[in-house]
């Protein structure tokens, strides 16, 4: 390329970078993805349109292209925290948790990872725990603390004294994993000689080592039998039992994938005989109550669900007063797998790394199966194979 040219294929790259960002921003990711491969065409050095290709290929349900997408982002800068992270949530994804949860651990330098206590001393990386006081902080969401808080009654087993940061309204939960665990507000931070090891809620897997075939499984949260037998009475006997929960969090830090499904689009569960829905949705979401398709009946549990400074105690024991609970990805899918129940997850085409690809079950909860989209936006698909599953297995 001669000295004349340069200019003029810098300005073809940056148009086609700025075409790719409005094809995304208009859901055309398919367009997105060939202008990002055409602008990476033109710069073949440059690690952020590696890293664009990688990311919109993954949108586009891609993924082992993605990983070599970005692969080559971060050959050509191995710093690039992003592309780093991103790749080993793709590890995850595709099921190779021992090199994905050593390379998650380039979170902490990506952009809006700034919990200060990444930067304490004697950070746990798998040393022996026995007689150690080990301190845990959260990281994201309400949803994590229940499915990674398992490690923390782990490494009571393995004989540490552990000390688990988490949301006030969260310890009553927490600490029916264990009554041995200590528990500390969510911002907590010890003193110095008030631990011997500290670590981050999501480093705990790669500190454990561990692998699909090691996850720990099992029922490690418990309800009060006296709010089970409760919230029974109020459900009822009648017919069979179907929790459902549809909307997760809407906050604009929540995970980027899809964290709904329209509450119509079950209604070919309530329309089969015998079955009940009865709503576990809390907050987002219930709105959707009052617009219901013909003949959709949901029930609910009235305003004193759930409406405590406790979280989940209720809702703990409402799962299990129902025989089946269906839900999207979010807090309610660990609770329910933690506490055992019979769960059924809807899985959008683009998952969350933790679901996988290509799998009806999954490692974290031996109660939980997984309905996938085929296809993008496409809940009928998910409801329908529900639907015929439902009635050929009433007990699910």
């Amino acid at each position: 390329m001669t000295p004349d040219e340069i200019p003029i294929a810098a300005t073809a790259v940056g148009d086609l970078h700025r075409q790719a960002d409005a094809h995304q921003a208009a859901g055309r990711h398919a367009e997105a993805l060939e202008a990002f491969q055409a602008a990476a065409a033109l710069a073949p050095g440059d690690p952020v349109l590696a890293y664009n290709v990688a990311s919109t290929l993954r949108l586009l349900g891609r993924p082992a292209e993605a990983l070599a997408a970005y692969d080559r982002a971060v050959a050509l800068n191995p710093r690039f925290a992003m592309a780093q992270h991103n790749r080993a949530a793709l590890l995850l994804q595709l099921g190779d948790y021992r090199a994905g949860f050593q390379a998650f651990e380039w979170r902490k330098s990506s952009p809006g990872f700034d919990d200060p206590r990444y930067a304490l001393p004697r950070q746990w990386a798998g040393q022996s725990l026995r007689g150690r006081r080990l301190f845990i902080y959260p990281e994201f969401f309400q949803g994590d603390l229940l499915q990674f808080g398992r490690y923390a009654a782990l490494a009571i087993v393995a004989g540490a004294e552990v000390t688990l940061a988490a949301p006030r309204a969260m310890h009553a939960i927490l600490r029916t994993m264990d009554p041995r665990l200590q528990l500390a507000d969510e911002d907590a931070v010890p003193g110095d000689g008030g631990y011997d090891f500290v670590s981050a809620l999501l480093s705990l897997p790669g500190g454990f080592g561990t692998t699909v075939a090691t996850v720990p499984r099992g029922r490690y949260l418990q309800a009060e039998p006296e709010r089970v037998a409760r919230w029974r009475s109020r459900v009822g006997e009648g017919g069979f039992k179907v929790g459902v929960v549809w909307q997760g969090s809407a906050a604009s830090s929540a995970p980027p994938v899809p964290r709904a499904f329209p509450l119509a689009a079950a209604a070919p569960l309530a329309g089969l005989a015998g079955v009940r829905l009865i709503s576990l949705q809390k907050g987002p979401g219930l709105a959707q109550l009052s617009g219901l398709p013909a003949g959709m009946t949901v029930e609910t549990l009235g305003e004193d669900f759930d409406p405590g400074s406790d979280l989940y105690l209720d809702t703990a024991a409402a799962v299990l007063a129902c025989d089946l609970v269906v839900a999207m990805d979010g807090a309610i899918v660990h609770l329910a797998g933690a506490l055992g129940a019979k769960t059924w997850l809807a899985v959008p085409q683009v998952p969350d790394w933790r679901w996988m690809d290509g799998r009806a079950d999954t490692p974290w909860y031996p109660t939980v199966r997984l309905y996938r989209q085929t296809a993008f936006n496409d809940w009928g698909g998910v409801f329908a194979a529900m639907a015929r599953d439902l009635r050929e297995r009433p007990d699910a």
